[in-house]
């Protein structure tokens, strides 16, 4: 199965084709609005908006898997988005990112970049790998997404070129992102 394949619903419901972003790059992104990771809301709608008519796209999926910090439902995940932190880009229905139920998106994303550990020679690298591996040793195990704010990073063909763990910040990806438009 192709990224572009998959079907998604957009978080009001209604079914999004992913054809419509073939040609772009893409960074898909499992989301959750009360998280403390949420800061990076900001900085992604920063990249969304310098670099979209590059042919940018952000696809934000929020997901309540992780310390329940996405409980809305869809409707107000999206108006609290867009209230707190002016989002423009693209969310969709809110998801499992991991488990039995995860979405086909994340099930083809974590297969497609495994896993490769946290950068622990920067802080929030380090905490986040302890935290892990102290809290959730399960969540720790395999290539599974393991918290929020995970970023897929897809080239123009809708290859899945790298995968960004959530102490990596959006502002780190600048550059990759321009390499890749």
């Amino acid at each position: 199965m192709a990224f572009y394949d998959m079907e998604i619903n957009r978080i009001d419901g209604k079914p999004a084709d992913l054809a419509i972003y073939r040609g772009k790059v893409l960074l898909v992104v499992n989301t959750a609005s009360k998280c403390s990771y949420s800061r990076q809301f900001t900085t992604l709608q920063e990249l969304y908006d310098k670099y979209r008519s590059d042919g940018l796209e952000i696809l934000g999926f929020p997901c309540n898997q992780f310390n329940d910090k996405e409980p809305g439902e869809n409707t107000e995940v999206k108006t609290y988005c867009e209230d707190e932190f002016k989002i423009t880009f693209p969310l969709f229905e809110k998801i499992e990112a991991r488990g039995q139920n995860t979405h086909p998106i994340f099930q083809f994303l974590t297969e497609q970049a495994p896993f490769q550990g946290f950068d622990t020679e920067e802080v929030n690298g380090q905490w986040m790998k302890n935290f892990l591996i102290e809290k959730y040793p399960d969540i720790y195990e395999g290539d599974g997404i393991k918290w929020n704010f995970t970023k897929f990073l897809i080239d123009r063909n809708g290859d899945v070129r790298r995968r960004f763990e959530p102490s990596t910040e959006p502002t780190e990806l600048e550059g990759i992102i321009q390499a890749l438009l």
